[in-house]
């Protein structure tokens, strides 16, 4: 079994060691993916294309299906390869090959050559389409857009009969270019714009603030482990969890409600800044998008820009969402993001959208900024290879969900108090009460162990983060109350 990988053309422009640098690179990174499924697989780089060889023609589905996730390649072309005799033997194996697709169809031929032979690309194409016309039962020869292209490689005294030609990722090959910490949520903004520093050659590290429970940190985990398992050409690389459900406390009780978001946001790229030397990153890639969200605008994409003098990288910044969201489904993200919690406890009622300096110094001024330190002190490194054991390690049960409480169910809102107070939920006959999420943990111990306690937030999204916690936890007591 044999494939020829051609490279992403931008790697044929440059300069003489730049070019073998990438290949090389490519050439390591292509060895690793495939040497999970044949652990004596030939990859032999060439200065025009790389050749893999493998006695395994049972797994060419398999090295199909890997090749086409690896960066770097423009398209690869699984070949049959034999000895060069005479142009009728040529006809004969391109009959092995095409005679059922030939039927009743229009063909063409297209022949290229290397070396020297008493024939030229022309006239091989014209006797090999002459024999296979007669031979296969084809309609007719049409060179340009014909329903059956057969091309032939020829290669001094070797010839390739090009079964298939699959369309690669294309970008430089992953490790080639430096390092970058991607800040991912899981959604679908996050896990496309890793994808695409990951294709541009970037070894791309996740960082995931969690900033409220178990259940979100191992949806995270999740598509980190998929993107990377599909795309990450097995390189090594790590996931970091940084424990923020304090630094939301501080905001949420000292920080001006309009200011969250960038004041977040900028917390966020402070602690970032802090865990990206030991990943031995260069820059901070975000999902962010030009005024898709409030804290999206440029203005407040600058002020949130400031707290740190890395490079921040955002690949997403001109694109629509509805761009975002294809390629997600393209890539195989968008289930994993369409079923992601999504945290919305930092939502303000009237958010800027023209922070000011002054403002966001002042609110800041508010933050002990000894829980940002000790949320960085507390992060935790991991290597991708390893998340998804961490993740069994968590909750993993079903959490119990009443729509209509029939016992002596106790209903705790734990909205923000302002959402709450916008909105007070009442329950007929039922006890309610008003317990903010990032006060839960704290105060879960003062709570009756013998009593049924139904978390509600409106949607659902962040009592099951809370209840997936506490059930994780060996708590038994606790549901959603979702009416």
């Amino acid at each position: 079994m044999k494939f020829i990988v051609k490279f992403f053309p931008e790697i044929t422009i440059k300069s003489r060691p730049v070019r073998k640098a990438f290949i090389k690179q490519l050439r390591h990174n292509l060895k690793l993916v495939l040497k999970k499924y044949d652990s004596e697989v030939v990859v032999a780089g060439n200065w025009d294309f790389i050749e893999v060889l493998s006695n395994r023609d049972e797994l060419r589905e398999d090295f199909t299906d890997a090749l086409s996730r690896v960066a770097g390649i423009a398209h690869f072309q699984f070949v049959r390869e034999f000895p060069l005799t005479t142009l009728d033997n040529i006809v004969d194996e391109a009959l092995s090959s095409y005679a059922e697709d030939l039927k009743d169809a229009v063909f063409a031929v297209r022949v290229k050559r290397v070396g020297k032979h008493d024939f030229s690309s022309v006239e091989a194409e014209r006797y090999i389409g002459g024999c296979l016309k007669a031979k296969s039962g084809a309609l007719g020869v049409r060179l340009k857009n014909p329903d059956v292209l057969v091309p032939i490689d020829i290669r001094d005294g070797r010839v390739w009969m090009i079964e298939q030609r699959i369309e690669g990722l294309g970008g430089y090959p992953l490790g080639s270019q430096d390092s970058v910490l991607s800040l991912i949520s899981g959604g679908f903004d996050s896990t496309v714009s890793s994808y695409l520093t990951m294709s541009r050659g970037l070894k791309t590290h996740f960082c995931f603030f969690n900033l409220g429970g178990d259940a979100h940190e191992i949806g995270v985990k999740q598509v980190s482990n998929y993107i990377w398992e599909k795309y990450g050409s097995s390189l090594n690389v790590k996931f970091i969890t940084i424990p923020f459900e304090a630094v939301v406390g501080e905001i949420l009780t000292k920080v001006d409600n309009s200011e969250m978001g960038v004041i977040l946001k900028r917390m966020m790229l402070r602690a970032a800044s802090e865990v990206m030397a030991g990943v031995g990153a260069k820059a901070l890639v975000t999902g962010e998008s030009v005024a898709q969200v409030s804290s999206q605008t440029l203005i407040n994409l600058k002020v949130i820009d400031q707290v740190t003098d890395e490079l921040v990288i955002r690949p997403l910044i001109t694109s629509n969402k509805q761009e975002i969201i294809d390629k997600a489904i393209e890539i195989g993200t968008a289930p994993f993001a369409a079923s992601m919690p999504e945290f919305c406890g930092v939502i303000s009622v009237k958010p800027t959208t023209r922070a000011k300096m002054h403002r966001i110094e002042r609110e800041e001024g508010k933050f002990d900024f000894a829980v940002l330190e000790k949320a960085v002190e507390d992060a935790r490194v991991m290597s991708i290879q390893n998340v998804m054991d961490d993740v069994e390690k968590q909750y993993q049960g079903e959490v119990p969900v009443v729509r209509m409480p029939v016992g002596d169910e106790i209903i705790i809102d734990i909205r923000h108090p302002d959402e709450a107070e916008r909105k007070p939920l009442k329950v007929s006959g039922r006890p309610v009460k008003a317990i903010p999420f990032f006060a839960l943990e704290s105060g879960w111990s003062d709570m009756p162990a013998d009593t049924t306690h139904l978390f509600y937030c409106g949607k659902g999204v962040m009592s099951r983060i809370h209840a997936s916690y506490l059930l994780g936890k060996g708590y038994s007591n606790v549901g959603i109350y979702l009416p």
